[in-house]
């Protein structure tokens, strides 16, 4: 599976037929080892998070942490997400999208791993802020490289991309209590293991950064890193539907165990069917891309996986017990919207300069737009005392993402839409 981008260099005049074909096996070679160092980051995108959740009260107890930090912990990667996410393309033009990745994962294992080591709370939060750095940068950047080196492979590496980023969501939080406890049952240890795929990662990526040689401008072209994004409405939409999707996806794993505990069902059978929406993301993280990268536009797919939603949550309202396999089921097709905007975002711009903008910006406010989603649900539960009101305002917020989502899904370019206020004030 080599780079598109190779294969674009002319050969020398008077060069023999019989040299390119070592080039052309080392190109090979490169393209493989950049598909399984992109599979490996991808993997590494959410261990730092979703293993934290199931150790978190030991965490609070050995650290003395208070309620109040506690909750600021689960605001931390929304946060960080968007605010690193926005330097992403800055960083990419001065040094290369690959090299900016390659410090992504540098900073995801040291981050790991230290806060394992962390004697206090802020100490904790610090590294764990470290570590998120290096996944927002990632999240931004990793569709940019696929842009520009598989051009003519956009869908079906970005469902490697997202079928590998849903695995390691999902193995992390199945094996991390289990992990710690069959490694003496200290949290530090069962966190600080993960910083082992981390190195995995860099070590891939140090040779794919030395073989590339990226040159700063190099990562995506000037004139596309500067255009007016925020004049593009296919941007806004995406932006919209990215926060929207998320909003839905956080809520989901932070409450979806409880609403199945409220309604009777076990602790351990409700993390199982919390583990089965991550799970079906997996397979259909890899199909999904696949499907809506050969589509002039992508709205069928957007009004499908809402309609999921829709069913799901209104089950999950009216009668939880009676199918939760079934409503877990919708649930987890629902967020497979995450796959299906990381497509679009390869899709709506030209360039690998174009990508890096949109994706800044769409998953920037994107982030930032999902941050409230997950808190006012607790306080709607709290005021209530039950998941009717939350439940009902996840389904009417799958509404609005719908209508953003047909809008960002349109087969346009956000250069087209940018560019033409500019034109038209040269014009006159």
């Amino acid at each position: 599976m080599p780079p598109a981008a190779d294969t674009t260099t002319s050969p020398r005049t008077g060069a023999r037929p019989q040299t390119e074909r070592p080039a052309s096996a080392r190109s090979s070679h490169l393209g493989w080892l950049f598909a399984v160092a992109i599979a490996v980051a991808a993997f590494n995108l959410r261990p730092v998070v979703t293993s934290l959740g199931p150790l978190l009260d030991q965490v609070r107890t050995d650290l003395g942490m208070n309620p109040t930090l506690a909750g600021l912990l689960t605001a931390v990667p929304s946060l960080c997400f968007a605010l690193f996410g926005f330097a992403a393309p800055g960083m990419a033009r001065r040094i290369g999208p690959i090299a900016v990745i390659t410090a992504g994962m540098a900073a995801i294992t040291a981050g790991v791993l230290a806060r394992s080591f962390a004697g206090g709370t802020a100490v904790f939060l610090l590294l764990t802020a470290l570590a998120l750095a290096g996944v927002a940068v990632s999240n931004v950047l990793i569709p940019v490289v696929i842009k520009r080196y598989f051009p003519e492979k956009v869908g079906p590496m970005i469902g490697l991309y997202s079928m590998s980023l849903s695995a390691g969501t999902s193995l992390a939080a199945a094996v991390t209590v289990p992990l710690t406890g069959a490694l003496g049952g200290d949290w530090r240890v069962g966190l600080g293991v993960w910083a082992g795929l981390g190195a995995l990662a860099l070590l891939l990526w140090v040779p794919v950064m030395v073989a590339r040689r990226e040159r700063g401008e190099r990562s995506g072209g000037a004139a596309a890193d500067r255009l007016p994004i925020t004049r593009s409405r296919t941007a806004w939409a995406m932006a919209c539907f990215f926060g929207l999707q998320a909003t839905g996806a956080y809520v989901v794993m932070g409450w979806l165990p409880k609403i199945f505990q409220d309604a009777g069902v076990s602790e351990g059978a409700s993390g199982v069917l919390l583990a089965l929406t991550m799970v079906i993301g997996v397979p259909v993280s890899f199909v999904l891309p696949n499907l809506a990268a050969r589509r002039g536009d992508q709205r069928l797919f957007v009004v499908v996986l809402a309609s999921c939603g829709i069913v799901g949550y209104a089950g999950l309202a009216l009668a939880p017990s009676a199918a939760p396999w079934l409503w877990a089921t919708l649930v987890g097709l629902s967020n497979c919207a995450f796959p299906l905007v990381l497509t679009m975002i390869g899709l709506r711009a030209r360039t690998a300069g174009g990508v890096a903008q949109l994706s800044a910006f769409a998953q920037g406010v994107g982030y930032l737009i999902s941050i409230p989603g997950p808190i006012l649900i607790g306080r709607l539960y709290q005021a209530t005392g039950t998941w009717y009101l939350p439940l009902g305002f996840l389904a009417l917020l799958l509404v609005p993402q719908m209508l953003f989502g047909l809008r960002a899904a349109m087969a346009r370019h956000i250069e087209d839409e940018a560019v033409r206020p500019v034109a038209a004030g040269v014009r006159s």
